[in-house]
C-alpha cells in the first residue's frame, strides 16, 4: 500500500483526495492545507494539518497548489531525500526544491469543485528523476487510472498548451454561443446535439478531417452575414481570426 500526503485544498487537490481516500491500495495518511475548513467535508480533522512541522512520513508527497505557490510549498517541507511531486501541467521539475527527489503527477482533466469525476479514463502524466521513483508514481497512477503516460517536462508544456485550446478556449466559444442564443430567446440546449456530435467526431477522425462550416467552404456571403449580425466587436474579431485560421490550415 502506497502512503501518500497531499498538500493543497483546491480543485485538483480535492478530487485527488476524494479518489485516493476511496482506493484500497492507497493509504492517504494526511493532507496539508493552510485553510483546513475547505477540506472538512472530505476528511476528519485528525488527517488535516496546517503546520509544516507536523507533516508525517509517506512514500510520496503530492503538491497540488497553484503554479505560483509550488516553489514556496516545496521549500517549506521540513525533510530531505523524499519523493515530492507536483500536479502542474505547465511547470517543470526544476520548480521543486533540490533537497528532495522530484517528480510530476499531472492528471490531464478539467476539474470543478463539487462535481464528482471518474478517474479511470483520465490520463495521468508522469515524470521522475530516476527509474525507482518513476515506478513508484506509475504504480500510484495505475491505482486510480487506466491511462498512465511517461511525459517529460517539454512534452507536458506542449500538452498543456494543446489542452488550453481544446478545453478552455472551446468552453469560451460555448459561452459566446450561449450568449447569442440567450439574447435571441433560444434555449442553448438546441445546440447540445451539435456539441456532442462534434466532440464525438474528433475521437474518431483527425480534427482537420472533421472540419465543416462556411470558413472551410469559403462561403463568403454567409461569413459576411455572420459578421454583420455580430454587434460585439470582440466577437467579430474572434470570428474573423478563426475563419482565417481555418482557411489557412495553419500549422505550428
Amino acid at each position: 500500500m502506497t502512503k501518500v500526503v497531499i498538500l493543497g485544498s483546491g480543485n485538483v487537490a480535492q478530487h485527488l483526495i476524494e479518489v485516493m481516500k476511496n482506493t484500497s491500495s492507497i493509504d492517504l495518511v494526511q493532507v496539508f492545507a493552510r485553510n483546513s475548513n475547505q477540506l472538512n467535508h472530505l476528511l476528519p480533522s485528525s488527517k488535516i494539518v496546517s503546520d509544516y512541522q507536523k507533516i508525517t512520513a509517506a512514500d510520496v508527497y503530492i503538491i497540488s497548489v497553484t503554479d505560483n505557490a509550488i516553489a514556496e510549498v516545496s521549500s517549506q517541507l521540513p525533510f530531505k531525500n523524499r519523493l515530492v511531486v507536483h500536479t502542474s501541467g505547465s511547470s517543470d521539475l526544476s520548480v521543486l526544491d533540490n533537497k528532495n527527489r522530484k517528480g510530476v503527477f499531472y492528471p490531464l482533466q478539467t476539474f470543478t469543485k463539487g462535481k464528482k469525476i471518474d478517474f479511470s479514463p483520465i490520463p495521468i502524466c508522469l515524470e521522475a528523476e530516476n527509474e525507482q521513483d518513476y515506478q513508484l508514481i506509475k504504480n500510484l497512477g495505475n491505482c486510480i487510472s487506466k491511462k498512465v503516460f511517461q511525459i517529460n517536462s517539454e512534452q507536458r508544456r506542449s500538452l498543456h498548451v494543446a489542452a488550453v485550446f481544446v478545453c478552455n478556449f472551446v468552453n469560451h466559444l460555448y459561452q459566446i454561443g450561449y450568449e447569442i442564443c440567450d439574447s435571441n430567446q433560444i434555449p442553448f440546449e438546441v445546440l447540445h446535439p451539435l456539441i456532442q456530435e462534434t466532440a464525438q467526431k474528433v475521437l474518431e477522425l483527425n480534427p482537420k478531417e472533421a472540419q465543416t462550416g462556411p470558413a472551410l467552404r469559403n462561403d463568403t456571403k454567409t461569413i459576411e452575414k455572420h459578421l454583420d449580425f455580430l454587434t460585439n466587436k470582440e466577437y467579430q474579431t474572434i470570428y474573423k481570426l478563426l475563419t482565417q485560421s481555418i482557411q489557412n490550415g495553419n500549422k505550428l
